[in-house]
């Protein structure tokens, strides 16, 4: 069994646990295909697309940083910094330091960014409409409280894992001279 929580077995089997696994995996990757595709419309990798969207989404509630932008999309602070130059260098974001603490970089999107992220909008409306077609207001909220959850759990079992990969290493090396 690859489980052990009651709540996922059926009959005392980890069956069905094992279909969902595989429906997640699946999911997970026609969503990154999804954000591929946006982002082959307008021009951009599929993370560069959600650099974009999440600076357009953040900035309409305050300004964003690059810290903040990381944390948002659970990257590292370096990867952003990497990804946001090349956004900056197409001239579809601006860089700035912060005012009051010139160590932060400060991100908003440029008018050409605000045009390009524009033009995808009717795209973006048809596809995430047919790919939550089913699903009812009650569904939605349900779902993003159980994605919510979800993520929070993935970065504790990552760690987990992590740590016990590193121990394994540990052992093997130390039974390997």
């Amino acid at each position: 069994m690859t489980i052990t929580q009651p709540s996922f077995l059926v009959d005392g089997s980890d069956a069905e646990f094992r279909l969902l696994i595989n429906k997640l995996l699946y999911f997970s990757a026609r969503l990154l295909a999804i954000r591929d595709g946006f982002g082959a419309i307008i021009g951009l990798t599929g993370i560069q697309y959600s650099i974009l969207m999440s600076i357009k989404q953040l900035s309409s509630e305050d300004e964003v940083t690059v810290n903040q932008l990381a944390d948002h999309l659970h990257f590292s602070g370096s990867f952003v910094t990497v990804e946001t130059g090349k956004l900056q260098k197409r001239g579809l974001i601006k860089k700035s330091r912060h005012i009051l603490d010139r160590r932060k970089m400060v991100l908003s999107i440029t008018p050409a960014g605000l045009t390009l992220l524009e033009g995808l909008t009717e795209t973006q409306q048809t596809i995430n409409d047919i790919l939550f077609d089913k699903l009812n207001a009650r569904d939605s909220t349900q779902l993003r409280k159980l994605v919510s959850q979800l993520v929070s759990n993935s970065d504790s079992a990552t760690l987990e894992l992590t740590h016990l990969v590193s121990k394994l290493n540990i052992q093997q090396g130390n039974s390997h001279p």
